[in-house]
Order: structure tokens, then C-alpha cells, then sequence
């Protein structure tokens, strides 16, 4: 059996467990990577990895090796792979663009030049051409661009190997399997689990930790649960040797040995425990484990010996509170020191200043990535060496209040509460910023809501995750004081103070749900009423930067088609059909915001025939839009600064892409048409040749509220018209 150039790819933190994995399982030549493990092996060893890495999201054959300087050169080679080799007649095909390149610098565009190309090659060769789909292809392509050296890959596992098959029901946050299964390896649960040790996870959620710890023990391959591949439908497919090893897989699996002790789980929700247990009998180790719902400072070792304690407590993000958060920590510390001498614990938490409120010393500690999360994994020993004052928890009346940082932070507070009373009368404006970083120890932006039915004043808190030269401790003072500062401050009362902890992060985070208490208020902006949220989503609803935006785009709506693209919540969509737009089309890929945009409209009685909502890829629907010939006098266009959506095509990058987007745009424009383009990316760039190409005006300062002077990066905004 020949051997491969193979690359397995692997979330951030996990590529040294990752690389040994493979080398047990026959990979030769391997060279690590930040995120990938590179290395050669036979199509046995490639499908091993496939069925039995319980690390690795995907498996690639390099199938192509070329220079390509420009699109077409790239066109061309790839069109001269034979393809045939790879796809039988009646084979759904799709691709995917990644990395960098002079000429391809949209990942949607390289992606359809990579399918064109496999398209009309196999048409010339055999005058039949595969249908594309989206979702579990019968062979999924992938190229990968380093400059102009470009790598063609046959994607063996077609979509990611975390997706084991089992999960039924996925909760808030869902901690991906592979990356509970590299939580475990790091805590040596192999070999704990091989002494006969007891495990438990108090906050088990949907049962991830405790299925992946019980398929270690059982011996269980993690994809015997998965029903397809992406090598199913390859041409190359070896269909003999792939029914070997899943017997000799399924042979290797043993029983619970009758002194080993079950894995347990606890949860307080019983409906998390219900889907843990159905998620276990579909992973085929429900012999092994045992689930039931009580609250987390009830949970104790089930008789005598050790064990370990391995969990993913819920944090600020994810409990919306983070004062909620913490105090889950501090119970889950209170908890290990009083019941659990003598065990190990294993504790995974996105937000790493959380663990000084577990009161127990970490003896090592490993940063690694659950998708776009940073998060530290802390490994304890509990013992009495260990042990020490876990953090103290702000008050409204807490001492900190009155220290000199927070007096500080409480009189440039008040100094900007008195600045702005004034403006926010005169101006009619109820939600606006009171404090962006003024002082930059105290890193955080608090915005003030008032509610339209009760009239009641709420203050959303984002905290700016602190870098990592500043010690912990000092941040949760900092934090400390001003929660401990605001109530009197703002005479805002602490139950309504929202504070969350934000990373400035690449990823799009906005479009994903973090909480579920379902809490909608009402809010008015120019007269016009808004749902906001303080507690589920990363945003409340309502971007208070662009205000100014918004009601420029109301004044410019007057009659004309408008089209909203990455619509969010719609307020721009509102604010055009209330200016009068003959027509207006909300285009997003969330199902969820386009559902608050329509509640949006109805709340102004802005319902009808004429206001249409798409739920759909912005990029896909661009290239089928201008196909279609659709025409719009104003458009508004906002993309998130970094999306990787496992539902969208490809990966967006504003500051790569947006010269793309704008040329994408730009034709559905009618004549005497606008673009209005707006970006929070900071230290954004304009591409220079969209000036020489349109009638470019830089709108940002003009777009600036009064509330956000202090920060004039908060966005750039352009208007564009053809010449």
C-alpha cells in the first residue's frame, strides 16, 4: 500500500496529543503545526485516524501540488487534476478555499474558481458534471493557498470529526467532543481510568466529558457512531479495508469490569440530564456511565477511593452574569475542598480569572481553544499544599467601593453622566454610552437603556478581557470596584446591571446565542421602538454607534428599494421603511435575527408584502442576486469584522474582503444609486482602487454619535456611487 502526504487539522492547544495520537495509530513523518499535524501514511493509517482519532477535526489527502500566480493560472492547474480518478458519475461535490493569495482574496470567490474548475473538467471528459451541495458531499475539495503555492486536498473526513454522531440534543455551549477528549488525555485519564479511578462532572451539561471519558475507558473508536465520511463517495475508497478495521474496532470495545466504578454526571436541569443519557446510549457506552440531576454542592465520591473531577463550569458568556459565573466557581471550589481530598481535578473555563475563585492552586495549566473560545484547562491536585483564599465577590456595599481606584472610576463616571444628561435631553436620546475605557486600567464600556412600557434605567457592562500582562488578581479588583461603584453612581440598582466579560476577538462572535433567559425589553431611538437583550446574545440588539447611521439611511429611503445585507436585528431595515422606502429586503444568514428584525418592524407597524427577510450566505446571495438582475437605490452594507459560520461558504475577512463585497454590490445599484459601507474593524483600511473605481466619500466622522467621541475608531463608514 502506497504512502500519502496526509494533513490532519486540530483545534489550537491539542497539536502535540494530536501528533502522538497519529504516530500510535501508523502516521509517519510528522511535523506539528499550530492547528494541524502534517505527515505520511498509508490510506489504512488515514482512515485509522478517521475512525479512531478522538483529537483530530478533519483528514486530508493532498491530492495536487502547484504554483499558481494569478486566478487564472489557478483555474487552469487545478482543471488539469483528473478528476475522473476521484468522482464517479452522479457525485455531489463541494469546495473550499482557505489562506492567502495575491489574486484569490475572497475565499468565496477561490472556492467557486476550484469548483468551476472541477466542474467543466469532468464535463469535457465525460459531458456529465456533479451537483454541488453544501452539506455531506460525496467528495468534499480543498485548497489551501500559501502565497502562490497552492495545495489541493480530498477531504477524507467531509465535515468535522467532532461530530461524533451521538449528540442528539446540543444545550448553551456545547463543548466540542474532541476538545473534551483533549481535556481528558492532558489529565491523564487514560491512565486513571486503567487504575479503575472514579469520574465525575458536576455541571455536566449534555453529558460531553462523561461520554468522551467512558468511550477512553471502554477502548471505544470515537466514529463508530458516525453514519458518513467524506471518502464514502471517493472514487479511491477502499471499502474492504474500511469494513476491516471498523470490526476489529468494534471487537477491541469491552464492558465495565465489575469493581470498576460508573462515570458519573450531575446536573441541576433535568432536561440536560435527560439528553446526556440519550446521548450516551447512542454513543454505545450506556453500561458505563450513570447520570442524575441534583445541584452542584451536593455532589460527593460515590464510597472511597480517588478519582477525578473533571467539568466545564458555565462562565461570564455563557451565564450572561458574571457575577452568576463566578459564584458558580466559587461553589464548585467550596465543593472540591470540603468532599474531594486526595482527588484530581480537571477544570476547563473560558474565562481564566474565574479560577482564582476556586481556592485551589493549579499544579499545571494548558490554553487551548474550544472553536473561537481561549479558554485554560487548571489541573488540581486537591490537597491540603494546595489549597489557599479563593477571590472575594464585589458587593454593592463591598469595601472596594471606597478605595482609591474606584473613587477615581466613580468621579470620571459622574463627570460623564453630568456631560451627557444635557446632550441626551436635547437630543431625545434614551440609549447612549456613558464610559468607553476613559481610564484604561478600568477597561470597560457601559452603556445606559431606558425602557419604553416600565421606564426603567438598566446599564449594560462589558468588561475588556485584560490582557495577559496583567495579573488576575488585579483584574478582579479593578472588576470589584466598579461593580461595587456604579449603583451609587448611577442610581442604577445592582439587579439591574448586566455584566459580561467581552475578548476582542476576530470571530463574529455576535452571531452566536450565549444565554437563554429569553429577557426582551423595549427601547426607543428617533422614535422608533427597538427589542433589546441584555442577557442571551453578545449584543443587545441595537448598535448605539450607529445612530447617526441609521437615521442617515432614513433620510436617503425615500422611494427607493433598499437592501440590508447582514441585516443583524434590522434596526437600519427600520429605519428605512420608516423613512419611506418603496421596498426593503433584510439579508442574513441567522434565522434568529431575522426573526427579531420582523418582531422590529412590527413594533413600528412597518408589516407587509414590501418588507422582505432572506435567510441566506450574504456572499451566495450576491452572485445569485446580480444573476437574477435585481436592482436597489440604497444599500446598506455591515459584515462582521471575521465570520467562519459552519453554515456559510467559506470565511469572511472585512479588512481581506471588503473590496469584493463592495465590487459585488456595487452592480445592484440602480443609477444615482448609494452604498452606504461600515466596518468596526479596528485600524481599518479602505482599499485604495475602490477610489479610483467609485465616487468614495468618507462618512465616518459625520456618522460619529456625541457618546462615542472618545473613541472615533468605534467605526469607519463610507458612501460609495458609481461614477
Amino acid at each position: 500500500m502506497s504512502t500519502q502526504s496526509l494533513l490532519a487539522t486540530v483545534p489550537r492547544g491539542l497539536a502535540d496529543l494530536a501528533a502522538a495520537e497519529l504516530a500510535a495509530l501508523g502516521a509517519q513523518d510528522l511535523r506539528e503545526h499550530s492547528a494541524a499535524v502534517a505527515f505520511s501514511g498509508t490510506l489504512e493509517t488515514a482512515y485509522r485516524a478517521c475512525l479512531e482519532s478522538r483529537l483530530i477535526n478533519r483528514v486530508l489527502l493532498e491530492i495536487a501540488r502547484f504554483e499558481a500566480p494569478s486566478t487564472e493560472a489557478f483555474y487552469r492547474l487545478a482543471r488539469e487534476v483528473p478528476w475522473g480518478g476521484h468522482l464517479a458519475a452522479g457525485t455531489s461535490l463541494a469546495c473550499e478555499f482557505t489562506g492567502r493569495h495575491p489574486t484569490i482574496t475572497h475565499s468565496h470567490f477561490g472556492a467557486l474558481k476550484l469548483k468551476d474548475a472541477i466542474v467543466d473538467a469532468l464535463r469535457a471528459a465525460s459531458g456529465a458534471r456533479p451537483d454541488v451541495v453544501r452539506d455531506r458531499p460525496g467528495v468534499r475539495v480543498h485548497a489551501h493557498a500559501h502565497g502562490t503555492a497552492v495545495t489541493l486536498y480530498l477531504d477524507l473526513a467531509g465535515e468535522s470529526l467532532h461530530r461524533r454522531g451521538y449528540r442528539g440534543e446540543a444545550l448553551a455551549a456545547p463543548l466540542k467532543e474532541n476538545v473534551a477528549a483533549g481535556v481528558l488525555l492532558r489529565s491523564r485519564w487514560p491512565q486513571l481510568a486503567a487504575e479503575g479511578a472514579q469520574f465525575l462532572d458536576p455541571l455536566c451539561g449534555s453529558g460531553t466529558l462523561v461520554i468522551e471519558a467512558a468511550l477512553i475507558a471502554a477502548d471505544r473508536a470515537p466514529g463508530l457512531t458516525r453514519s458518513y465520511f467524506g471518502f464514502l463517495g471517493w472514487r479511491g475508497h477502499d471499502a474492504a479495508l474500511w469494513r476491516r478495521l471498523c470490526e476489529a474496532a468494534r471487537a477491541r470495545c469491552r464492558p465495565p469490569s465489575a469493581d470498576q466504578p460508573a462515570l458519573r454526571g450531575r446536573d441541576r436541569d433535568p432536561a440536560a440530564v435527560r439528553a446526556a443519557v440519550a446521548n450516551a446510549e447512542r454513543a454505545g457506552i450506556a453500561p458505563w456511565v450513570r447520570f442524575e440531576v441534583g445541584p452542584l454542592e451536593a455532589a460527593r465520591p460515590a464510597g472511597a477511593g480517588s478519582g477525578l473531577l473533571c467539568t466545564n463550569p458555565p462562565y461570564g458568556a455563557r451565564l450572561a452574569d458574571l457575577a452568576a459565573a463566578r459564584a458558580v466557581h466559587r461553589q464548585l471550589g467550596a465543593v472540591l475542598r470540603e468532599h474531594f481530598p486526595g482527588w484530581r481535578a480537571a477544570v476547563l473555563t473560558g474565562a481564566p480569572q474565574l479560577g482564582m475563585e476556586l481556592g485551589v492552586r493549579a499544579e499545571r495549566t494548558h490554553t487551548l481553544w474550544n472553536g473561537a473560545i481561549e479558554c485554560r484547562l487548571l489541573r488540581m491536585r486537591i490537597e491540603p499544599g494546595s489549597l489557599r483564599q479563593p477571590g472575594t465577590l464585589a458587593r454593592e456595599d463591598s469595601p472596594l467601593a471606597e478605595t482609591p481606584g474606584a473613587r477615581m472610576f466613580a468621579n470620571r463616571l459622574a463627570k460623564n453622566i453630568k456631560r451627557l444628561r444635557g446632550w441626551a435631553e436635547r437630543e431625545a436620546v434614551s440609549c447612549y454610552r456613558l464610559y468607553d475605557a476613559d481610564m484604561p486600567e478600568y477597561a470597560f464600556a457601559i452603556d445606559r437603556y431606558v425602557t419604553v412600557d416600565e421606564a426603567l434605567t438598566w446599564l449594560y457592562v462589558q468588561e475588556y478581557a485584560a490582557p495577559r500582562t496583567i495579573e488576575a488578581e488585579a483584574a478582579r479588583r479593578r472588576r470589584g470596584e466598579v461593580v461595587a461603584s456604579l449603583p451609587a453612581v448611577t442610581g442604577v440598582p445592582r439587579e439591574r446591571i448586566k455584566l459580561r466579560t467581552r475578548r476582542r476577538t476576530r470571530r463574529g462572535e455576535q452571531y452566536e446565542k450565549v444565554g437563554g433567559e429569553g429577557a426582551f425589553h423595549v427601547v426607543s431611538e428617533g422614535g422608533l421602538k427597538f427589542r433589546v437583550n441584555f442577557t442571551d446574545y453578545l449584543d443587545t440588539g441595537l448598535f448605539l454607534d450607529h445612530r447617526l447611521t441609521r437615521e442617515r439611511l432614513r433620510r436617503a429611503a425615500s422611494g427607493a428599494r433598499f437592501l440590508n445585507l447582514f441585516a443583524y436585528t434590522g434596526t437600519a431595515t427600520v429605519y428605512a421603511a420608516a423613512g419611506g422606502a418603496r421596498s426593503t429586503t433584510s439579508v442574513d444568514l441567522s434565522n434568529t435575527y431575522l426573526d427579531w428584525a420582523r418582531r422590529n418592524l412590527a413594533l413600528n407597524a412597518l408589516v407587509g408584502p414590501r418588507h422582505e427577510f432572506v435567510q441566506a450566505d450574504c456572499l451566495q446571495w450576491l452572485s445569485e442576486a446580480m444573476r437574477a438582475g435585481h436592482r436597489y437605490e440604497l444599500i446598506f452594507l455591515d459584515p462582521p469584522t471575521f465570520s467562519n459560520s459552519k453554515r456559510m461558504q467559506g470565511v469572511l475577512d472585512v479588512q481581506r474582503d471588503h473590496r469584493a463585497l463592495i465590487e459585488q454590490c456595487m452592480p445592484l445599484l440602480s443609477p444615482g444609486g448609494a452604498l452606504v459601507f461600515s466596518t468596526n474593524a479596528q485600524r481599518f483600511r479602505i482599499d485604495p482602487e475602490l477610489e479610483t473605481r467609485y465616487a468614495l466619500r468618507d462618512i465616518s466622522a459625520a456618522t460619529l454619535p456625541a457618546d462615542f467621541e472618545r473613541n472615533p475608531h468605534i467605526h469607519r463608514c463610507f458612501e460609495l456611487r458609481a461614477r
